[in-house]
């Protein structure tokens, strides 16, 4: 079931849930999740295929008799915006909506908010890449740096040479720690940082940034920008010639960002991950047709950060079925050390940190063809 309640109980001014409203929400026979999605913004794009995602994950769950005998039912709400209101938002789920879980695919800095709302009152799934923190009451899936950028960087520093590296980021939590690693693996490889920069969320003149880069002489390009303002980037750096001698290595980068930077603009352009659509899978082959059969062949593009939220779905009825409870406490006691299977095929959890096949991929017009298993 789907309920897209992106702005209910907005004119409501709710006081703090009693142990007694606690109590009713796990009496239900319906399993309430609240899945934070970004509409709104520069991660807005991946808005709908994220919500295709989660749909379809409730859909297959459902058909098999939901979770510990209860159906799922999604509610929508948007993590765009001021956090505050978003924090807002996230209160009034737990209290008005009596969601049971909160799943979000949205930026660290709405996590970082978020996980105070949650704290020990309901479980929390995050499930796009982050930057690899450990908070209790947080279920993160994605990846890391340690899993996501060392490799990479390694390959590009023996394979291409590359020895002088240039950072970018947007100005939060993620890019400002992913950088702190980075800046570790880049040295391990040999090589060094001749520029770093911060851009606020939203900026979408790079007149100024890519002079910088010109004037620097990077041999590679970081890329921590997210959603429409690494397409702006990513635009301008092509058009501005600096691709054709300038290689790029991109972190929350999928194919809904590609199709926005478009064919012309992708030379050079590298991107480390734990999915592609491409991949040649039978997990992913069975996810892409279910995803396609269910939306159409005209359905938004299937990336990582989209197909995330149907892998934390299919991750919290793995952990469920582990831990033979819904339960706060059981459920991330399972979820510390497990392994489930999704569109990536399987992950391993260790410690609270997800583990999985990682693939180093070559933008290839509109498509990424990926070259190596990290």
């Amino acid at each position: 079931m789907f309920r897209n309640l992106s702005s209910s109980a907005a004119d409501f001014d709710l006081s703090p849930v009693d142990a007694h409203f606690m109590k009713r929400r796990g009496a239900r026979n319906k399993l309430r999740i609240g899945n934070f999605l970004t509409f709104t913004g520069s991660p807005g794009i991946w808005g709908p295929t994220s919500t295709n995602s989660a749909m379809l994950a409730v859909a297959e769950i459902n058909k098999r008799g939901g979770i510990l005998g209860r159906e799922l039912e999604l509610s929508i709400y948007d993590s765009g915006g001021p956090i505050d209101e978003v924090v807002q938002r996230a209160e009034q789920a737990i209290a008005f909506d009596e969601v049971d879980l909160i799943m979000g695919s949205h930026i660290s800095a709405v996590r970082v908010a978020l996980r105070k709302v949650t704290g020990n009152r309901i479980p929390y799934i995050y499930t796009p890449v982050y930057e690899g923190e450990r908070t209790p009451g947080v279920m993160a899936i994605g990846e890391t740096p340690r899993w996501q950028s060392r490799p990479a960087i390694h390959w590009l520093a023996d394979v291409k040479k590359a020895a002088r590296w240039y950072l970018i980021g947007s100005d939060y939590v993620w890019p400002w720690q992913s950088h702190r690693a980075v800046k570790r693996y880049i040295k391990e490889a040999g090589g060094q940082v001749v520029g770093e920069e911060f851009v606020p969320v939203g900026e979408d003149n790079h007149e100024s940034h890519l002079a910088r880069i010109h004037a620097a002489k990077p041999d590679v390009v970081l890329i921590s920008l997210i959603g429409t303002d690494s397409i702006t980037f990513n635009r301008a750096f092509a058009e501005a010639g600096l691709a054709t001698s300038t290689l790029r290595l991109a972190g929350a980068m999928d194919e809904t960002v590609l199709l926005g930077i478009g064919a012309d603009n992708t030379e050079n352009l590298f991107c480390a991950s734990g999915y592609f659509n491409g991949m040649v899978s039978r997990a992913n082959d069975e996810f892409l047709g279910a995803y396609y059969s269910m939306f159409g062949a005209n359905a938004p593009p299937v990336g990582s950060v989209g197909q995330s939220n149907y892998e934390g779905l299919r991750f919290l009825e793995s952990v469920a079925n582990r831990a033979g409870s819904l339960a706060f406490r059981p459920l991330l006691k399972a979820a510390r050390n497990t392994v489930y299977t999704a569109g990536r095929g399987p992950v391993t959890l260790r410690d609270g940190r997800a583990e999985m096949p990682m693939y180093l991929a070559e933008a290839d017009g509109l498509d990424f063809r990926i070259i190596k298993t990290l």
